[in-house]
């Protein structure tokens, strides 16, 4: 197998790797990097049109996050021949992300908030949906190209990290042997609220491409859920007990449903009052409707839960209304995870932020400089610390609790070493992680397994795996 990351590799950006085997070309993933705007943002596709024995075949999608999925209308604009494979559940999340994607792209060039095109239009989605072929987990399934030499099959695995989300298996025939390559994704092997921990396949495999999320994260492998779970409910009754307002910026996507589950959980455990308010707003309700949906033919710890079952109330809009609900007290569940500005978890901070009866609790990762990261630093600080959450708006001071907890979707780093040895791969590729994480990956494999070869792919470059 000849591999090349066609996107960033010394940090977490757009996902996309080409997998040449034999005469078959397989794209991993068409994601687009969240840092970037317009056709910085992309993968460099380019790169396969300009090698005459390189091209593709097949794409295998991962998961529905932007980073794995945000370019795909455009690959299926340079290559129109592939078949794109991907799980039922993530074809369910593709429909309503890509549109949701392209909307958001063509407001920020109509308000000016942007300099760029939108990357692709609404109109062209429906045309693209016909190449998305829907696979169960666990089921083999052909991926040999036109031109390929042997018989290529794929199996997706649960992968633990979000809805839909899945490992890739790739086995094949090679001077009479057989080969098998598996691509983890993005995965956790611990189960959260809904979705069970991940599934792998039978060991050995010849060769293993990681992600390495957490790879420089030295706090995560010193933090369990369970204890997470029970500071978070602490934190949660303290601040309702004084009678204050909890906003939880989360992920609309994946962290959102898990966090109301969670709540759910703790009111039935009268860990928080039982009639508490919660309150949901935009598109996590949309992801939460497709949660639902599937919750009896995806992985999940209890199928009867429901995300809508949970008590919860719509963020109200009229001012007067949302006042009332900011009184307390009062849960806030509300995009985005980082609180980017024009968002609604952004907006909601600017109103409580002040207040030392309220609360702003992180249940994600925030980049750095980012709001969110730029308030936790802020409250670090002590004494009246300010924080300028929306450049358009006046720095404020921040007297509300913050406070960071870990939910994260990522297993860590020595949860990762662990399934290498579970594993028993011949050859590692790391991936997904920043240069450090991935440093430490390798060093760290390199140690415990010294007869594993370990490579660390740069974007742009072919590595013969």
């Amino acid at each position: 197998m000849h591999f090349v990351s066609l996107g960033k590799t010394e940090a977490i950006g757009a996902s996309c790797y080409l997998a040449l085997i034999d005469n078959t070309g397989i794209l991993i993933d068409a994601g687009a990097d969240p840092d970037e705007e317009g056709p910085a943002s992309l993968p460099d596709f380019d790169m396969i049109h300009k090698r005459s024995d390189w091209h593709v075949d097949h794409v295998l999608v991962t998961h529905a996050h932007h980073d794995h999925i945000g370019s795909l209308p455009v690959l299926v604009r340079h290559f129109p021949h592939v078949r794109v494979h991907m799980t039922r559940a993530t074809r369910d999340l593709t429909d309503f992300v890509l549109p949701a994607s392209a909307r958001l792209q063509r407001r920020k060039l109509q308000e000016g908030n942007s300099i760029h095109a939108p990357l692709f239009k609404e109109e062209e989605l429906e045309e693209h949906r016909f190449l998305y072929a829907p696979h169960d987990l666990n089921t083999d399934f052909d991926v040999t190209g036109l031109r390929g030499q042997c018989e290529i099959t794929a199996r997706f695995y649960h992968a633990g990290h979000v809805l839909g989300a899945a490992g890739i298996l790739l086995s094949w025939e090679s001077e009479g042997q057989t080969r098998r390559a598996f691509y983890t994704s993005d995965t956790n092997q611990h189960p959260q609220s809904i979705v069970p921990g991940g599934d792998y396949p039978e060991p050995p495999v010849d060769i293993l491409i990681l992600e390495s999320t957490l790879g420089a994260d030295s706090d995560a492998e010193l933090t369990t859920r369970k204890s997470e779970e029970k500071k978070f409910a602490d934190a949660l009754a303290n601040v309702l007990a004084r009678g204050g307002t909890v906003l939880i910026p989360s992920f609309a996507f994946g962290r959102a449903q898990e966090i109301l589950a969670l709540i759910h959980r703790f009111k039935e455990l009268e860990r928080i009052p039982f009639d508490i308010p919660v309150y949901t707003a935009g598109s996590m309700r949309a992801f939460a409707d497709i949660y639902d949906r599937t919750r009896f033919n995806t992985p999940r710890l209890d199928e009867e839960f429901r995300v809508f079952g949970v008590d919860q109330m719509r963020l109200p809009r009229k001012p007067a209304m949302l006042n009332n609900a900011l009184q307390g007290p009062a849960i806030h569940v509300a995009a985005s995870g980082m609180m980017f500005e024009r968002t609604i978890s952004n907006d909601l901070a600017r109103r409580l932020v002040e207040d030392e009866k309220n609360a702003i609790f992180l249940v994600g990762f925030a980049k750095e400089d980012s709001p969110a990261a730029q308030l936790l630093t802020a409250a670090e600080q002590g004494d009246d610390a300010e924080v300028q959450l929306d450049r358009m708006k006046p720095a404020q001071p921040v007297r509300c609790e913050v406070q960071r907890f870990r939910f994260s979707g990522h297993s860590h780093r020595r949860d990762l070493i662990k399934l290498v040895e579970r594993l028993a791969p011949k050859t590692v590729a790391l991936v997904h992680g920043e240069t450090n994480a991935r440093t430490w990956m390798a060093e760290n494999i390199r140690f415990f397994y010294p007869d594993i070869r370990v490579v660390i792919p740069e974007e742009g470059t072919p590595v013969e795996l």
